[in-house]
């Protein structure tokens, strides 16, 4: 984990922003040369509301290409003097209409949107059906072979606690270690819907992706519900299923100290399934 970015001087203030996007137009969250992040569609929309100064966000959880986000939290240091909602309104002028920051909080200069989270929160929203999805491509996954639910439970249960995730995890991670705690696992349906929640102190890249794809197999038969054990056992990546498509992937934004006053939820969090 990076160290925590250094405290602003006497004549900055640290904003806190929570931010929500559809990722299906971007390339993932971090900054790459070819622009086509959120990071860098955030950056250029507060450089222009900040009259051409620029501005160097660091989130709470780099999400990947296709992936979306109901409220990633952002720090950054700025000169500017501004109130909070002056910041919302005016840096969504300049934002697509597929990102909105939602708020705005100052922030002391200890505060760290990776370093200080206690967890994060991402969940799965699957339509199981015979036919792909079309109204809402690219916002959930698909099955088409029907799910059992209590199969899957018992396989979540497997995952739940302090484990090396490594048979869940891309070749390309850059974590320091595989080991990660996962706080919960549930589970839910409605109609047509399923949701599955992940809380985790950390993540893996890829690792709710490759979970899903282990829960969808266990979930249609296809393995045992024991399998998932199996799979956290071998800590090899060949052991588990293929990489599950990052269209219904949310990241529902990290959880921090009650006491920061940073709020938990934004509207889309009722939108979805």
């Amino acid at each position: 984990m990076p160290l925590p970015s250094p405290a602003p001087d006497s004549a900055k203030t640290r904003i806190a922003l929570g931010v929500s996007y559809n990722g299906r137009a971007y390339d993932g969250w971090q900054s790459q040369p070819g622009g086509r992040t959120v990071q860098d569609r955030l950056e250029q929309a507060l450089a222009r509301f900040s009259a051409g100064d620029p501005v160097r966000t660091l989130c709470a959880g780099r999400t990947d290409a296709g992936v979306h986000g109901l409220m990633q939290v952002v720090h950054f240091d700025t000169p500017l003097d501004r109130a909070e909602n002056a910041w919302v309104r005016g840096t969504n002028s300049f934002l697509p209409d597929d990102i909105a920051v939602q708020w705005a909080r100052k922030v002391p200069g200890s505060f760290h949107a990776r370093a200080s989270a206690r967890s994060r929160r991402y969940a799965y929203v699957l339509l199981e059906s015979p036919v792909r999805p079309s109204v809402e491509a690219g916002q959930v996954g698909w099955v088409f072979r029907p799910l059992r639910l209590e199969p899957m439970l018992y396989a979540a249960q497997a995952l739940v606690g302090e484990h090396d995730f490594t048979s869940f995890r891309a070749a390309q991670c850059q974590s320091h270690s595989p080991v990660k705690r996962l706080l919960r696992v549930d589970i839910a349906r409605r109609g047509s819907y399923w949701r599955f929640e992940f809380e985790a102190t950390a993540f893996l890249h890829h690792m709710i992706r490759n979970i899903m794809g282990c829960l969808i197999a266990i979930g249609t038969g296809n393995r045992p519900p024991t399998w998932m054990t199996e799979v956290l056992q071998a800590r090899s990546r060949d052991a588990a299923a293929p990489t599950f498509s990052p269209d219904g992937l949310y990241f529902l934004g990290p959880v921090y100290d009650a006491a920061l006053g940073l709020p938990q939820r934004t509207p889309a969090f009722d939108w979805l399934p």
